[in-house]
């Protein structure tokens, strides 16, 4: 009897060290997600203070924002690849370096130049930080109740950084300058380095998979262009032909060199066989096409037509964020009631209810109905996207779990960036103001409705 006691507490010892061991995970990867979210979200509302103390003008504060986004689109790909390849927990350790690194370089540059170098920097560390940490998940949590649940509270961090992220930006660059805002990620990134070496498992599946060059080169330059193109459309003219020329001339060449490397490439197509993977991948790619549209218009019209001041335009912005992140939270002890299938579903579909609902504003008032949709869409994110993510990585062996990874953040990307340019298209076709909003926001609405009913159909 005294035994089987003993072997009792030593097992119950065991369970909670290991429950440790994971809770500790969790916060080294939600370290990450904050991470590179608060990076992007504090950085806008710096770009005035430093073209002041640069005395630079638009296009170099243009590359300040669009370098970071340049670079982590152009290597998302590779950074899932090097995940898989040569170590998840490598990969995540070498991208917490390289983004201290990067902000310290933002921090203290005495130009405009060396600040964009930086922002290179810290591109790069993205492309690594968020692919692997998805993967890392998908590696300790192989239970699909408990990932799910775990992702919830790994999705909760986008919006808990785009809630703390701007309106702590504001008050650092107002009390202590534009440079304390990159100073901000050192901290969190050193922690997410330290803990990341003593708890998290190394992991690697290099079997029959290598550096796929022709792949990767393909790869950067289709994802660059469409990267590319929606930069240079923010500022009018013509400029975005090329890049798109260059993403619809190389998409074909990627597609065919994949085809030909079969299990060895860079992107395996026969993940795209798998049909609960290319759900989880057009639903997502149609969420952040309609939310980013909106978040990129609404607050334009509210500034355009005199209803508020910049900062007040985003502290509106505010209750849906934490509407994302309260509800993400939860989705994973939702999505076990209720099932994936319904929480993909019917979190796109609300964002497409809350974008119809804005779409019948009048220039984003009155700012009570504006404010319905914003929390209908603030809740449909927090419902699907920690759903979305598992199902991506969960309907893929572990040993591809950085390219799942990796594609998904793609499709996130790609989605954000075409509802920004042919969204911001049609609102600029039609003039703007009510009507302008109007059109915008029931094509992204649709986009939405259609995206849910696509996830309904296919995802079980």
């Amino acid at each position: 009897m005294a035994t089987q006691i003993d072997e009792a507490a030593d097992a119950g010892q065991t369970w909670r060290s290991a429950e440790t061991v994971r809770t500790a995970v969790l916060l080294t990867m939600s370290l990450a997600v904050l991470i590179a979210q608060i990076d992007t979200s504090v950085v806008n509302l710096a770009t005035h203070a430093i073209g002041a103390t640069f005395h630079t003008g638009v296009a170099s504060l243009q590359w300040v924002l669009d370098a970071y986004n340049l670079v982590y689109a152009v290597l998302l790909l590779t950074g899932g690849l090097v995940a898989d390849l040569y170590g998840r927990r490598r990969a995540f350790v070498i991208g917490t370096a390289l983004m201290a690194v990067g902000s310290l370089v933002c921090a203290f540059a005495p130009n405009v130049a060396v600040l964009v170098a930086g922002r290179v920097a810290t591109g790069m560390a993205a492309a690594l930080l968020l692919p692997a940490s998805l993967a890392i998940i998908r590696v300790v949590w192989p239970e699909p109740a408990a990932r799910g649940r775990v992702l919830g509270i790994w999705a909760s961090c986008n919006g808990l950084a785009f809630a703390v992220g701007p309106t702590l930006g504001g008050v650092l660059i107002e009390d202590l300058g534009w440079r304390s805002v990159f100073l901000l990620a050192v901290p969190l990134a050193f922690a997410a380095f330290v803990l990341a070496w003593i708890v998290v498992p190394e992991s690697a599946d290099p079997q029959d998979r290598q550096f796929d060059l022709p792949g990767q080169v393909l790869g950067a330059l289709t994802l660059g262009g469409v990267a590319l193109a929606a930069i240079t459309g923010h500022d009018g003219g013509s400029y975005w032909i090329f890049p798109v020329a260059l993403a619809a001339l190389t998409l074909p060449m990627f597609i065919w060199v994949e085809r030909t490397r079969g299990t060895a490439a860079l992107v395996p197509l026969d993940l795209f066989r798998v049909r609960a993977f290319t759900s989880a991948i057009g639903a997502t790619a149609a969420m952040t096409f309609g939310i980013y549209g909106m978040i990129f218009l609404l607050p334009l019209v509210w500034q355009s037509e005199g209803h508020m001041a910049p900062r007040e335009a985003g502290l509106a912005l505010l209750p849906m964020s934490l509407a994302f992140f309260l509800v993400s939270t939860q989705s994973g002890k939702l999505a076990q009631r209720f099932g994936a299938r319904l929480m993909t579903a019917g979190g796109t579909a609300l964002i497409g209810v809350g974008l119809v609902i804005v779409a019948t504003t009048h220039a984003g008032g009155p700012m009570l109905l504006a404010q319905a949709g914003l929390l209908a869409a603030g809740i449909g994110m927090g419902l699907n996207t920690g759903p979305l993510f598992g199902i991506a990585v969960g309907s893929v062996g572990r040993e591809r779990s950085g390219t799942a990874s990796a594609l998904i953040n793609v499709a996130r990307m790609t989605g954000a960036t075409l509802g920004v340019a042919l969204l911001g298209t049609m609102f600029g076709v039609l003039g703007g103001g009510s009507a302008g909003l109007c059109a915008a926001m029931l094509i992204g609405g649709i986009v939405q409705i259609c995206g849910a009913v696509a996830a309904f159909v296919s995802i079980r």
